[in-house]
C-alpha cells in the first residue's frame, strides 16, 4: 500500500469555509493519470492537483484534475497550491515577497506571494498570492442571446448586446462570458441541460458559462470595493457550479480591459462570486495595457490551509 500526504485549502477568500475547496497532494510521483482522476473524483472537489518534480526549472510540476478530467490550466488551484507549498515549507523565501514558476500544461505560470514574514526554513502561510496568465486572452464568437437565455433559464433581455454582447474567451481555458442586465438576473441563472447541450455542443470550443453584472450586488459588498457580481457554471467537467474561477476570471479582465477605452497603464477589477453557494469568494483581477492591446493579465487572492491528510493507495484487485 503506497501512502501520499495531502493538504486542503480554501481559496479565494481569508477565511475557513469560504471560497473554493482545493485538495493538494504533494508529491504525487507515481501516480498515473487514472489514478489521479480516481483520486479527484474521491475528494470530490472542483479541482484536485497533484505536485511532481520540475521538468522546465520551475517551482515544481502542477498537473491539475476535476472529477471530469484534467485541465490545462486553472486559477483557484494555481492559487491555492501556490499557497500550500509555502504553508507546508516545500518552498521557503527569504523576504516577504517570492515569485515562483509552476509548470502546468498550458505552460509556466508565474505566482507572486506576499508573507508576514520571511519563510526560512518553516512554513508559513501567505498573506496573498497573484498569478499571471501564460497565454494572453483570446476572444470568439459566442452563441446567440436567445440560445444562451434558452440555456440559462433566463430571458433573452436579461442578457446585454452591442459591444457587452456573450463571447467566447480564454487565457488558456476558455469560457462562455454572458453579460447579464442585473444582480437579479445572475441571481436566477442556472443551467437547463438539453438547452445547454443545443447551445453548446459537444464540439464547442468551450461549454462552461460565467455570468456576470457589473456593479457590487449588496451593500456589504460594495463596502468590501466589489465591482463585479459573477457565477461560473462548469457542467461539463461534472462541477454544477464553482465558487471561485479564476481561469474564467483571468478571460473576463481581458473582456473588460478590451472594452475599457483606456489606452495604457493597468486596469483593476474585484469580483465576488460564490455567494449564491454560500462559499462567498473575492478575486482581485488586473490587465495592463499598452497602446491599446493587452500585455497582461492577473488574478489573485487570499487562501487559508483547512486540512492534513495521508491518502492510502490500495493496490487494484
Amino acid at each position: 500500500m503506497r501512502t501520499y500526504d495531502y493538504v486542503t485549502a480554501d481559496v479565494f477568500t481569508d477565511r475557513q469555509f469560504g471560497g473554493n475547496q482545493l485538495a493538494v497532494l504533494l508529491d504525487a510521483r507515481d501516480l498515473s493519470s487514472e489514478q489521479m482522476l480516481d483520486i479527484a473524483r474521491e475528494f470530490n472537489y472542483s479541482e484536485t492537483t497533484f505536485v511532481l518534480p520540475p521538468e522546465r526549472g520551475g517551482a515544481a510540476k502542477v498537473r491539475i484534475f476535476t472529477p471530469g478530467g484534467e485541465v490545462p490550466f486553472a486559477g483557484h488551484p494555481t492559487i491555492g497550491t501556490a499557497h500550500v507549498l509555502f504553508a507546508t515549507g516545500a518552498l521557503t523565501a527569504d523576504g516577504t515577497e517570492a515569485t515562483i514558476l509552476l509548470e502546468e500544461q498550458v505552460g509556466d505560470v508565474p505566482v507572486k506571494v506576499r508573507l508576514p514574514h520571511a519563510a526560512v526554513g518553516a512554513g508559513v502561510e501567505p498573506t496573498f498570492a497573484q498569478l499571471s496568465v501564460a497565454q494572453l486572452p483570446e476572444e470568439r464568437e459566442a452563441p446567440s442571446r436567445a440560445l444562451l437565455a434558452d440555456a440559462l433559464g433566463l430571458r433573452e433581455d436579461d442578457i446585454l448586446d452591442g459591444a457587452y454582447a456573450p463571447r467566447m474567451a480564454g487565457c488558456g481555458l476558455p469560457f462562455v462570458l454572458v453579460p447579464l442586465a442585473s444582480h437579479d438576473a445572475v441571481r436566477r441563472a442556472r443551467v437547463r441541460h438539453e438547452a445547454w447541450e443545443r447551445a453548446l455542443p459537444p464540439d464547442a470550443w468551450t461549454r462552461e458559462p460565467m455570468v456576470f453584472a457589473m456593479g457590487a450586488p449588496d451593500e456589504a459588498s460594495a463596502r468590501a470595493g466589489v465591482d463585479v457580481h459573477a457565477r461560473v457554471f462548469v457542467p461539463g467537467l461534472s462541477v454544477p457550479e464553482d465558487p471561485a474561477t479564476g481561469s474564467a476570471n483571468a478571460a473576463l479582465a481581458g473582456y473588460l480591459a478590451a472594452r475599457t477605452p483606456r489606452l495604457d497603464g493597468t486596469l483593476r477589477w474585484v469580483v465576488a462570486q460564490g455567494i449564491e453557494m454560500g462559499r462567498p469568494s473575492r478575486l482581485e483581477l488586473e490587465a495592463d495595457k499598452q497602446g491599446g492591446e493587452i500585455t497582461a493579465v492577473r488574478v489573485g487572492g487570499s487562501a487559508v490551509v483547512v486540512s492534513e491528510g495521508r491518502l492510502r493507495l490500495r493496490p487494484r484487485a
